[in-house]
């Protein structure tokens, strides 16, 4: 039989979604005991069982929800009085869901000394991270070692060789304002988890102005940070990498557990 974890680093490494539902409290006659597994792929394939008959399937179709949306839910089923495989079953269970969604990749455009830092701490917090500058000698392997990717290129060029969902953070810390500008008006068409952009206020305003002008709204901006980072009195690079960086962290933990009651 297939291994779920193994299934897991599996789909994962391929960029593929699924869900991992497990028993995690039962009271009385249920089909299994708690701790029983069942992973939902993304075109519905499952791996494991939590039960089979209606539990399993009400799970199985929670399992899509929480595919698209990522968010986690707890599920709460009272069997009593129910069939499952001809025998009456007489017991409760809840059933926890959670989303197993691909490596979250972190896209630094620019690749001057806050990226340097920016890599380090994002592969410790276990990021894909792509460095990207329009100067070849700022992005390379060499320079990058810890990236698992340099795209050296005119950055309007790199953008149709960006994969950008849910799972994606962008980082806007180029080497000045016309190539801020540039990239955050392609980012905000896209929908990642996570925009920042350097700058003080008083830069990131004139951007924003520009942007409106050429018809994107305040609406599109708002979800933007700027300025980038937690407000830490960060002064050097590696100060300002950790303060965007557990920014990221905080929009990366936001997530919330639903709890919900089948009917």
């Amino acid at each position: 039989m297939e291994d779920i974890y193994e299934e897991i680093i599996t789909l994962k490494s391929n960029g593929k979604k699924a869900a991992l539902a497990t028993l995690i409290f039962t009271s009385g006659s249920t089909p299994r005991e708690g701790g029983a597994k069942m992973l939902i792929r993304q075109d519905g394939s499952i791996l494991g069982t939590v039960g089979g008959g209606p539990l399993e399937n009400q799970v199985r179709e929670m399992a899509e929800n929480v595919i698209r949306k990522g968010k986690s839910k707890l599920l709460d089923f009272d069997l009593t009085g129910k069939k499952e495989d001809g025998m009456i079953c007489g017991g409760i269970a809840k059933v926890f869901i959670e989303p197993i969604l691909p490596r979250s990749v972190l896209y630094i455009f620019g690749g001057g000394h806050i990226a340097f830092s920016l890599v380090r701490i994002g592969k410790i917090l276990d990021f894909k991270v792509v460095v990207i500058d329009d100067r070849e000698a700022y992005a390379n392997p060499e320079r990058f070692p810890e990236a698992d990717e340099t795209i050296a290129d005119d950055y309007p060029n790199t953008f149709p060789r960006i994969s950008v969902d849910k799972s994606s953070y962008i980082v806007i810390v180029t080497r000045g304002h016309a190539y801020d500008q540039t990239v955050l008006e392609w980012a905000i068409t896209t929908n990642p988890k996570y925009i920042g952009m350097i700058g003080s206020r008083k830069k990131n305003k004139k951007i924003y102005d520009n942007l409106i002008a050429k018809g994107f709204s305040e609406n599109d901006l708002k979800s933007v940070h700027a300025p980038i980072g937690l407000s830490i009195n960060a002064e050097t690079p590696e100060e300002i990498a950790i303060s965007i960086m557990a920014e990221i962290i905080k929009t990366r933990r936001s997530k919330k557990i639903e709890s919900v009651c089948p009917v």
